[in-house]
């Protein structure tokens, strides 16, 4: 076994059981891409299995901080098992769920999605792509699912020296699917969609805007980075009277339009735009017009800290603009999905677009990801999705 040795000071992660080692910590020691190092501190004493990868800043993903625990086919189908009964306790009303999140899962680098009876994967580390085929065949084996689609086309495995990777692993078929949650129906397909085809962390988000929609009955919701319209949906079935949808995507959007007309939602209550939702933002600003709710969901602007800065200069754009645009007791429903904005930094963001934007709001409920992705207390970095709900004040 090859032998990763860290520099003074640099365990103090580890034993507090945070999975990364960056390449700076390491004093010496090196392993073939993928392949299962020991990783000791500067005087020799045990701290972890890992994952090295030689290309990556984080230059080992730690399996196992247990000195006996062997990494093998058996590490693996053992920590899926465990992950997948994980969910299955969970009581999920939905054909679509997680059972795999990386590095909260014990297993960095992996995301596993159920459709159904078809499994999606994205393997985006050298750890994992190592693995991949007894990953995939434990996956089946667990679930007793008999198809798994490859989608490891996330930008990351570049940073891993992996190329994309997209396809059938197991099985074959066809790739459209019909997703069911809160009793609503939404069509998307694996092979093209977003992510492994839809954002499931989004589902409790979703379903809070169709709460809020009940309850206040709002008579206009403008949608943007709308995607496949879940939000739309969510808010048409509340009872909204009008739904704005505003996407970049036209594919994107005629699927919107068909997921109203699976769940027998009114089209003539919603409009659809082809644009960009900056630009759309600022003329609607200039044309004087209101919503009662905005639903700001745009993509990960800042991937890493070191984008942070540029990123919230961006969501803080958005985020002022939108305050415009809501009437006194109008609701903002605002997310960030970028790992390298913390959860402090988005609130203080959202807080100071809304001074810019002359207006005083009120938090009445913070979102994150759905309880079948999970962060571990000694991964902090697992909370990648923040949300806020507020009311301008009146």
């Amino acid at each position: 076994m090859k032998i990763i040795r860290l520099k003074p000071g640099k365990e103090r992660s580890l034993l507090r059981r945070h999975p990364w080692v960056f390449d700076g910590a390491i004093a010496k020691g090196g392993a073939d891409a993928g392949e299962t190092v020991r990783v000791e501190s500067h005087d020799g004493h045990f701290l972890a299995w890992g994952a090295f990868s030689p290309q990556s800043r984080i230059r080992v993903r730690a399996w196992s901080f247990d000195e006996a625990r062997r990494i093998d086919a058996a590490f693996f189908h053992d920590t899926l098992r465990r992950a997948i009964g994980l969910r299955a306790r969970m009581g999920i009303d939905s054909n679509g769920l997680r059972l795999v999140h990386g590095e909260s899962d014990g297993l960095p680098g992996l995301v596993v999605d159920r459709y159904g009876d078809t499994l999606v994967a994205q393997f985006g580390a050298t750890g994992v792509e190592r693995w991949k085929s007894v990953i995939a065949d434990a996956l089946l084996a667990l679930t007793g699912c008999e198809r798994l689609y490859e989608r490891s086309d996330a930008s990351a495995r570049s940073l891993e020296g992996l190329p994309e990777v997209t396809g059938w692993l197991r099985g074959s078929g066809p790739t459209a699917f019909e997703l069911t949650e809160h009793g609503w129906r939404l069509g998307l397909d694996i092979a093209t969609g977003h992510k492994t085809g839809y954002y499931l962390d989004q589902r409790d988000s979703r379903l809070a805007l169709h709460a809020h929609t009940r309850r206040l009955r709002f008579g206009t919701v403008l949608n943007c980075f709308s995607y496949t319209g879940g939000f739309s949906v969510a808010a048409l079935a509340g009872g909204a009277g009008h739904v704005t949808s505003i996407d970049s995507s036209g594919p994107a959007l005629a699927q919107a339009r068909e997921n109203l007309r699976l769940n027998g939602l009114d089209l003539s209550r919603a409009a659809f735009l082809d644009a960009d939702v900056n630009s759309s933002l600022r003329q609607f600003v200039a044309e004087g017009r209101q919503f009662d709710a905005i639903v700001l969901d745009p993509p990960k602007f800042a991937p890493t800290a070191a984008h942070a800065e540029r990123a919230a200069r961006a969501y803080k754009d958005l985020n002022r603009l939108a305050f415009k645009l809501l009437p006194p007791g109008g609701m903002l429903f605002t997310f960030s999905c970028s790992g390298g904005i913390g959860v402090e930094l988005f609130h203080k963001i959202v807080a100071s677009a809304a001074l810019d934007a002359g207006v005083d709001a009120a938090i009445l409920q913070r979102l994150g990801g759905a309880c079948d992705h999970p962060m571990t207390v000694a991964f902090p970095e697992g909370e990648y999705l923040k949300g806020l709900v507020l009311m301008r004040q009146l």
